[in-house]
């Protein structure tokens, strides 16, 4: 399915930038969309995403609220109900614990509950990921946790053009879509195209073609892949890398044409590796192209302990290129060193 809209130019854009973007370009084009969050006016949020919306739109719609995320995601979903588009700032990713039942129990089930009578076009924006010594209490990826939960949608964009492009397709969607932005990508620039393009949700890209091995890389792991990739081409190894960008819907066809053409697959997933995405991924794989594969696949995510705080150990809570490199050279025995 081609990206919706037509581009005029490219510019380079950070990924903070082009998320800000897609959002003024949203609320220009229809009033019903509003922010809401801690810290989201004035503050533009800590990491500044959000810098000079207030100016445009004014406290009635980028609108600072109490510290409570379950007061905020509950005015967002109830704002959805009654047919406003609301965007709801949740500062890091770690205080979804807090706002789960409204999230889970109620803007996940509304639509099945009310027979189709009510839905809620939902977009729920949270900042997750390892980097910055934030502690264990601010640096958890929960994806796979409301990934497995039905009605909601999971968006995980990892370049700048896809987190423009995605969080349009998620404000326009009508069900409660929660949207994560790893931390260490703010900053990351890429190209962005100009004009009013969407990228549709359930849609995977490969972003490098290759043919001995593939790389199934959710979200900020795209940058792991690509530094894998590289040194794995000076070993001979040819890597296709492959983003989900939506993990629900997943497109699972893209994924497993690509391991039908490599034989080999990897999961690589910045999150706890047990019951985690990588384990749903290999599975799903393994259960529909086991037929194709040459090697066992191999998954790779977090270790399964708390981000530490210290400089010195938070790096080694989360997989490394090495690590990558490692597991794929594994797949290939004695044809490793060709």
């Amino acid at each position: 399915m081609p990206e919706v809209g037509q581009a005029v130019g490219v510019r380079e854009l950070t990924l903070a930038q082009a998320i800000n973007e897609a959002l003024a370009e949203e609320m220009r084009r229809d009033p019903r969309v509003f922010i809401i969050g801690e810290d989201v006016a004035e503050a533009g949020t800590p990491f500044k995403v959000l810098k000079g919306l207030v100016e445009e739109f004014g406290p009635e719609r980028v609108i600072d609220s109490p510290i409570s995320e379950a007061g905020i995601t509950g005015i967002g979903l109830g704002a959805a109900m009654t047919g406003m588009h609301p965007v709801v700032d949740i500062m890091f990713g770690d205080f979804l614990t807090l706002a789960m039942d409204q999230l889970v129990n109620q803007a996940a089930k509304v639509r099945y509950m009310s027979a189709g009578g009510f839905c809620a076009p939902l977009v729920l924006r949270t900042a997750i990921g390892v980097g910055g010594n934030l502690g264990p209490q601010h640096s958890q990826s929960f994806h796979a946790w409301v990934a497995h939960i039905p009605g909601l949608k999971v968006v995980m964009p990892a370049t700048a053009r896809d987190a423009k492009g995605l969080i349009k397709a998620a404000i326009r969607d009508d069900d409660p879509v929660v949207f994560f932005e790893n931390r260490a990508l703010y900053n990351l620039k890429g190209p962005v195209p100009d004009g009013d393009y969407v990228v549709p949700l359930g849609v995977a890209e490969v972003k490098r073609a290759g043919t001995d091995v593939t790389i199934v890389a959710v979200g900020a792991a795209l940058q792991i892949a690509a530094k894998a990739a590289v040194a794995l081409a000076e070993r001979g190894v040819s890597v296709e890398i492959v983003d989900p960008r939506t993990l629900v819907p997943l497109d699972i066809e893209t994924i497993l044409a690509s391991v039908r053409k490599t034989s080999r697959a990897l999961v690589l997933d910045l999150g706890h590796q047990s019951f985690g995405v990588t384990g749903e991924l290999a599975s799903t794989i393994g259960a529909l192209a086991f037929d194709y594969l040459d090697a066992p696949i191999e998954r790779l995510g977090a270790p399964d302990v708390p981000v530490p705080f210290a400089r010195s150990l938070e790096p080694l809570s989360m997989p490394t290129a090495e690590q990558v490199v490692e597991r794929i050279l594994r797949m290939f025995g004695s044809r490793a060193e060709r």
